[in-house]
């Protein structure tokens, strides 16, 4: 009973100590982020407000059916920083669409729909060897009867002539 209790608080001992050790590691982790996100802000350079915007939205009403939407370059370049957070939003958004695709390709409605249209056109295709088959044993007999029916007329002709 005693050797019991003594591991029970060894046990306990040693997850205190990670505990602690994890949220000390955590409390670094989230200074160095905190330090990094401060740095980005700091070299963001804001947009003048008397500036026009450097985005440009496509007028529906001006361009005709036959022609191709207009759009100009925005002039200048972006930092490195918004930068990087356009390719992360984009891909984030590639990502969101790819999961979702999946988990309605995966959804089990998705999976019972295919596996009937996969044993529709199984007994669909096999039945149609069938009728193949069949086709060609009747073609084959047709031919074979053919052929007796060939070879015993020429029998009989020469039993005749002789």
């Amino acid at each position: 009973m005693a050797l019991l209790l003594l591991l029970t608080v060894l046990v306990l001992a040693t997850v205190v100590r990670r505990s602690s050790r994890s949220r000390a590691d955590l409390a670094e982790r989230v200074a160095a982020l905190e330090a990094t996100v401060g740095a980005l802000q700091a070299a963001r350079v804001p947009e003048p407000r008397d500036e026009p915007a450097s985005y440009v939205i496509t007028a529906v009403a001006d361009d005709g059916p036959g022609e191709p939407e207009t759009s100009r370059v925005v002039e200048g370049r972006i930092d490195g920083a918004l930068f990087a957070d356009i390719v992360a939003r984009e891909s984030v958004i590639k990502a969101a669409g790819l999961a979702h695709g999946l988990r309605r390709a995966l959804a089990p409605e998705a999976r019972n729909r295919i596996r009937f249209e996969v044993r529709q056109e199984t007994r669909r295709s096999r039945k149609q060897r069938r009728a193949d088959l069949k086709a060609a044993l009747r073609d084959m007999q047709a031919r074979e009867r053919a052929r007796t029916q060939a070879q015993t007329a020429e029998r009989g002709d020469e039993g005749d002539a002789a």
